[in-house]
């Protein structure tokens, strides 16, 4: 199985910006697909954004589309999400994720999820 560990967490103001990463560890990883979801307080958790181990694909939510980018480094196993212009609505706790594909991470299908680390934006 694989294990992911979230970090980059912290409180921001609004219009700055922030990068999490997303080590991935384990005796195997044979998840093709990585991505983020997050959680407000008081609201459900949402999909934020998706890619493929190979780096052939990629998804994001219309919130968060034009302002953050995800990226993975096979070399140092590690999945990243460039977070640019910061709003106070972005303020959540952010998940990494695994799955078979895109399609099944986003639909909630995860084989392995991270522990989660806290983004704050301040205005």
């Amino acid at each position: 199985q694989v294990r992911l560990a979230e970090s980059g967490g912290g409180l921001v103001r609004a219009g700055a910006s922030r990068i999490l990463s997303c080590a991935h560890s384990g005796r195997t990883f044979t998840a093709p697909a990585m991505g983020w979801f997050r959680q407000a307080p008081g609201k459900a958790r949402e999909f934020v954004a998706a890619i493929s181990w190979s780096g052939g694909g990629t998804n994001y939510a219309d919130s968060v589309k034009d302002r953050f980018t995800i990226s993975t480094n096979s070399t140092a196993k590690t999945m990243y999400l460039q977070m640019n212009t910061l709003k106070p609505e972005d303020t959540a706790v952010y998940q990494c994720a695994a799955a078979s594909s895109i399609l099944n991470l986003k639909r909630g299908a995860i084989s392995s999820w991270g522990q989660g680390t806290l983004v704050t934006v301040s205005s």
